[in-house]
């Protein structure tokens, strides 16, 4: 069995894969993007989701791999990106209590209330030691302030969506006929 790197921040744990998937300098910018992801320079940004983006080319089974791709993305403002990480991770590894989490952490900041209520669940049925259920419980009491304060849209629904919206604005409306004035 080929050894693992695994990175602890918070009290979470993220298992790399092979210790060989990614390099020194970018588990450092992991540590660095976990301590405060605004310290990143956008070259490090980049630096750290190409590394990132050939592990998982390389190991592409392995769950973590995919959510720290996922974190790397948000913080370098791909969302669309992320999403389809995470997702990934998820069904590759519907019991892993980190993909859980932070695919409900971006469902959250996206604000699509349902889908991060129900990732955060799973993460909370997922927690293995109380740091992790803490974790997970303040994402949930978040989200419950989120939605009591009416932070909600109406649910995420890809990209046929916005185009619908778009050709509905581009189309140009018939003019109401003018009906005559009565002197």
């Amino acid at each position: 069995m080929s050894e693992s790197i695994v990175i602890r921040s918070a009290e979470l744990e993220i298992s790399t894969g092979p210790a060989t998937a990614i390099t020194r300098e970018s588990r450092g910018l992991l540590t660095r993007m976990f301590a405060d992801p605004h310290l990143l320079e956008p070259a490090e940004r980049k630096t750290l989701v190409d590394e990132l983006r050939a592990a998982v080319e390389s190991y592409p089974q392995v769950s973590d791999l995919r959510v720290l791709l996922g974190m790397a993305l948000c913080v370098d403002l791909d969302v669309q990106q992320a999403i389809e990480e995470l997702r990934t991770a998820v069904q590759l590894e519907p019991t892993s209590y980190i993909a859980q989490l932070k695919a409900g952490e971006l469902w959250m900041r996206l604000r699509v209330m349902p889908k991060a209520e129900e990732h955060t669940r799973q993460a909370r049925l997922l927690a293995r030691n109380p740091a992790q259920a803490e974790l997970a419980r303040r994402q949930a009491a978040k989200l419950r302030e989120m939605m009591q304060q009416g932070m909600q849209r109406g649910g995420y629904k890809g990209p046929s969506a916005m185009l619908g919206r778009l050709r509905r604005l581009l189309t140009p409306r018939v003019a109401v006929a003018e009906q005559p004035s009565r002197v």
